[in-house]
């Protein structure tokens, strides 16, 4: 007989033992990118069709909208890690191949990530 509560005897437990907080995670990546994508891509809609790439890296070198693109790419590729890896783990199951693609879907999303950082931050601080 055990005296630990309903809750505690299940606490922890499922195939991944952290789904809730997963869950909740690619839910608050979702809502951040609601006014991230606005932010960060607003600055945008005056470069289409302009085909200048001094002015793209005029408007990107201003502060605000460096930092709103930097927060977007680290959001925006968190969410798509978190994402390929749910579908990762659902529809591949030979171990050995979902580790390894699990693996590649979070280097992956770290370098193309990290890889626009970099650019903004090439773009934010080379004039």
């Amino acid at each position: 007989m055990s005296y630990r509560t309903d809750y505690a005897r299940v606490a922890g437990l499922g195939a991944a033992k952290e789904g809730v907080k997963h869950w909740w995670e690619m839910k608050l990546t979702s809502i951040a990118l609601i006014p991230l994508s606005i932010f960060a891509l607003w600055p945008l809609g005056g470069l289409i069709g302009s085909g200048d790439p001094a002015l793209a890296a005029e408007v990107y070198a201003a502060p605000w909208n460096a930092v709103m693109m930097v927060l977007f790419l680290a959001v925006t590729f968190r969410h798509l890690q978190q994402g390929v890896q749910v579908v990762i783990e659902d529809y591949v199951h030979d171990a050995g191949r979902r580790t390894i693609a699990l693996v590649l879907n979070s280097l992956l999303c770290v370098f193309f990530g990290l890889s626009g950082v970099f650019a903004v931050l090439k773009i934010a601080f080379s004039g």
